[in-house]
């Protein structure tokens, strides 16, 4: 019986043949290709499109209705100059640092309330998530009702306390008009901070805790030492949301005080809104959306810098 030798040449081109196939089956470059396509085509058509077309308009004195025509960086070197849209911005600025602090130290403090697994504390978790849930556009139009003058619950329970009158009129005033959605907003978004602390706060070892404790730290010494430096990442996710929140209001702005009285409660997007849709400028308004990107980017960037983790 004879024993077939197959050619060192056959076997070699045999070996290089299997060895290409595994690579086509373990690393196929074009499969990759076609499964990010989808997500890449999704980006080009309502990311990158949209971005293209907003700055062609931004250079353009559009308007809305009618003809327009090219006027390259105009739009933009009349915004340096614009007093309104320069108020609208430290206005937002001022929201921003007013609300940003209390939704901090609100929601780090009904995150603590709530984080144990106790009886009720999932029904109270639930309750105080809800006006998050309900949207600042229907919160705002309940406070329509809500801070009428003689009529609303607010002015009844501050008459009751003895505190005013019962006649504010909160809504025709800049600085009542602020703090009433000021607060409105606080109690709105600070159960998302508390979510977003407890689910971090649930993550930590009780033995942290436990350790601590024998040490004799106190509470807030507990507090300090082991939780909020645990909870970094999330401080900083939750500080982020609330800046860009606070940057990008509007609904509680439009409904309560329509930006009044004047411009006394405009915010840069409410700004931003009336030269498009008020004063038919869209061009303008174009370009000032794109500004307060770059500026909401930048401050975002910063944030990132500045709660980065350490070593």
């Amino acid at each position: 019986m004879t024993t077939a030798v197959q050619p060192s040449g056959v076997k070699n081109a045999t070996s290089d043949q299997a060895a290409a196939k595994r690579y086509s089956l373990t690393h196929p470059p074009r499969v990759g290709l076609l499964m990010v396509l989808p997500a890449v085509v999704f980006v080009a058509v309502f990311a990158l499109a949209p971005l293209v077309g907003a700055i062609f308009i931004s250079l353009t004195n559009f308007p809305l209705i009618g003809n327009y025509r090219f006027i390259g960086l105009k739009n933009y070197a009349d915004i340096f100059t614009d007093p309104a849209f320069g108020w609208s911005l430290l206005y937002t600025l001022i929201y921003t640092g007013i609300v940003t602090g209390p939704i901090l130290v609100v929601g780090y403090l009904l995150a603590v309330m709530v984080r144990s697994n106790r009886r009720g504390a999932k029904v109270l978790r639930t309750i105080i998530f809800l006006p998050y849930v309900v949207g600042l556009a229907t919160l705002s139009f309940l406070a329509v009702l809500e801070a009428q003058p003689n009529s609303g619950a607010v002015n009844l329970v501050l008459k009751a306390l003895g505190i005013t009158d019962g006649s504010t009129a909160w809504l025709v005033s800049g600085p009542l008009g602020t703090g009433l959605i000021c607060v409105l907003v606080v109690w709105a978004v600070s159960g998302l901070t508390m979510m977003l602390l407890m689910s971090g706060m649930q993550g930590i070892d009780a033995n942290l805790y436990e350790s601590a404790e024998i040490d004799g730290a106190s509470w807030w010494g507990r507090e300090r030492q082991v939780t909020i430096p645990l909870l970094r990442q999330q401080i900083a996710l939750s500080l982020i949301i609330s800046v860009i929140g606070s940057f990008l209001a509007f609904n509680q702005f439009f409904i309560l005080t329509q930006g009044g009285p004047g411009s006394a409660t405009t915010t840069v997007v409410l700004q931003i809104y009336r030269r498009g849709f008020v004063q038919l400028q869209l061009g303008a308004a174009t370009a000032m959306s794109l500004v307060l990107v770059v500026i909401v980017g930048l401050i975002t960037a910063a944030q990132f810098w500045l709660l980065r983790e350490r070593d």
